[in-house]
């Protein structure tokens, strides 16, 4: 596909990182050129991502679903699990007030399941990013048909004919009796790739942190699929001699930041020797 980017408006700091701030499809492989271009504007590094969907099995991918098969496609355990949840659940698309009067104690309920150490936001700074989601951004809820309780959310992003899953909340007590994440998957996956017919739904690239198991269980569960694509990483020239010196040790490293991008190192690596072979 031709690129379609212009470097000093499609990518986003993040982090200290530059990032896609579109489709993954959509991008190429940055020229030397281009990488010195944003590095100059600032952050420490670039994540880029190439040749979305390739037919190569490489080191990184995004977690991906292009197509909408009804119950058929999906097992027994899992179509019984979803009817549980339309029966106990009401399951619609929102506005943001909802999440700005109830949402942060269902995401402050949801971090108790959480492996690692992420980090949880504030009631304030909480309030503040609901506030500030741009016009893209959808909200879509599930609520105890017996109270009227909010007890899971989505967050989703529509960019470029595409829907991504940013980030899924639930009360984890309803997680075994009420399955939200069943209804609220199934009916998003419905509704953005049968009615809106979408180009695919999202669920973001590999994990780098590795905290959640939320991707294995959309490939396991919903037929997600992984898009494979090549990653390229360029850092400031401090923090290439930095990583250089740390990478024979990323084993031993259990502080999570430095953990966290010395796995995207090896990520890259791979990735790299991939593309050469």
């Amino acid at each position: 596909m031709p690129k379609e980017i212009n470097i000093h408006t499609d990518y986003h700091l993040y982090k200290a990182a530059w990032i896609n701030a579109r489709a993954p499809h959509l991008y190429s492989k940055l020229t030397k050129k281009e990488c010195g271009v944003l590095l100059k504007k600032g952050g420490f590094m670039i994540r880029n991502t190439y040749d979305f969907d390739t037919n190569r099995e490489t080191s990184f991918w995004y977690v991906i679903k292009d197509n909408f098969g009804g119950m058929e496609e999906l097992s027994s355990n899992t179509r019984n699990q979803i009817r549980r949840a339309f029966k106990t659940l009401d399951i619609q698309m929102i506005d943001k007030d909802i999440l700005l009067k109830q949402g942060y104690d269902v995401y402050t309920a949801a971090f108790e399941k959480y492996k690692g150490n992420s980090q949880i936001m504030s009631r304030t700074d909480y309030l503040n990013m609901i506030k500030q989601t741009p016009s893209q951004y959808e909200f879509w809820a599930c609520f105890d048909k017996s109270n009227g309780n909010l007890i899971a959310y989505s967050m989703n992003e529509i960019v470029d004919d595409t829907c991504n899953y940013l980030s899924m909340k639930a009360v984890p007590e309803y997680l075994k009796t009420h399955y939200p994440y069943y209804g609220l998957l199934y009916a998003m996956n419905q509704y953005y790739l049968e009615e809106k017919k979408l180009m695919y739904v999202s669920d973001g690239a590999r994990s780098i942190t590795e905290h959640s198991n939320i991707q294995s269980f959309l490939i396991s569960k919903f037929k997600f699929r992984n898009a494979y694509c090549y990653l390229q990483i360029k850092y400031k020239w401090w923090l290439n001699i930095l990583l250089s010196m740390l990478y024979p040790f990323r084993n031993q490293f259990n502080f999570a930041p430095i953990k966290a991008i010395l796995n995207m190192e090896s990520m890259h690596r791979k990735s790299k020797q991939i593309n050469l072979s």
